[in-house]
């Protein structure tokens, strides 16, 4: 590839998505995008890259930007953030909403749904307490395509063996064929929307817990700081956010500061958040 082309699809991404691509990601590139050409009717990479640059056709920039920032996602993704949401978030603010009942969780760049859908699984599991509340878990992402995926709640063999414990699977997803169904109780309590990162917060209300995992690492310096910082505003003072465990706010912003010994946590830095989980 071309470094001009290179820098004119960095460019590209990181303006539509906040995706950084340095040159050892070339090989990336070429590989997500050389079967996206051909699926267009394109003979080449390069003759995409100009069709791109022509600027004209948004189906094709938006279809180039799903290809390049779809990640993967599995059940109970390193089990730590879901134990400490089950052991220590859940119930803090059980007793710190427990009159007005209601918990709202945003799961940030949700992909194919399994860690909204493990959030879910990990209420219904203690049913007894959640019953009367109204309960909303928000999935977002960039890419429609995995949206209509985590919509239809549907996973292959490989997808629910990876994280997935068999009691759980046997309880909440019903076999069809090849095919793993999630029944629709689970489904019903996430609502999915596209959503890019880099756009305003206002719309989506406010938080008691954010996951944001894994997704910080593609961004540069002040994209992340300005990312952060939009979600500390919609954030509640007593909330939590959980970042990837290669990911941190240490230098990025003062918004938020690490929970000590819980990698991974982390609480508004003008609230009292840990005493509330017995953490601190």
């Amino acid at each position: 590839m071309k470094t001009e082309d290179f820098d004119f699809l960095s460019g590209m991404l990181k303006e539509r998505s906040g995706l950084m691509l340095t040159q050892d990601k070339i090989y990336l590139l070429e590989s997500r995008l050389t079967p996206l050409a051909r699926k267009r009717g394109l003979d080449t990479l390069d003759a995409l890259i100009q069709k791109l640059r022509m600027r004209a056709d948004q189906g094709l920039i938006r279809d180039v930007t799903e290809a390049m920032t779809t990640n993967e996602s599995f059940f109970f993704r390193d089990n730590t953030p879901f134990d400490l949401f089950k052991n220590h978030v859940a119930p803090a603010m059980e007793k710190a909403r427990g009159n007005q009942k209601r918990l709202r969780i945003w799961c940030a760049a949700a992909s194919t749904g399994q860690e909204p859908y493990s959030l879910a699984i990990l209420l219904r599991e203690q049913w007894h307490k959640w019953k009367d509340w109204r309960i909303e878990i928000i999935g977002t992402d960039i890419c429609t395509q995995v949206l209509d995926k985590a919509k239809a709640g549907s996973y292959s063999q490989f997808e629910v063996q990876r994280g997935l414990p068999i009691q759980l699977l046997i309880k909440y997803f019903k076999q069809e064929g090849d095919i793993w169904r999630l029944n629709d109780e689970i489904r019903n309590m996430v609502t999915y929307r596209p959503f890019n990162l880099l756009d305003n917060f206002i719309g989506l209300g406010n938080f008691d817990i954010i996951f944001c995992r894994n997704v910080l690492i593609y961004f540069d310096q002040p994209t992340k700081s300005a990312v952060l910082n939009r979600m500390a505003k919609t954030l509640a003072k007593d909330g939590t956010l959980f970042l990837g465990a290669a990911e941190t706010v240490l230098g990025i912003t003062d918004e938020f500061r690490p929970v000590r010994g819980q990698r991974g946590l982390y609480v508004p830095s003008s609230g009292e958040a840990e005493k509330l989980m017995g953490l601190g």
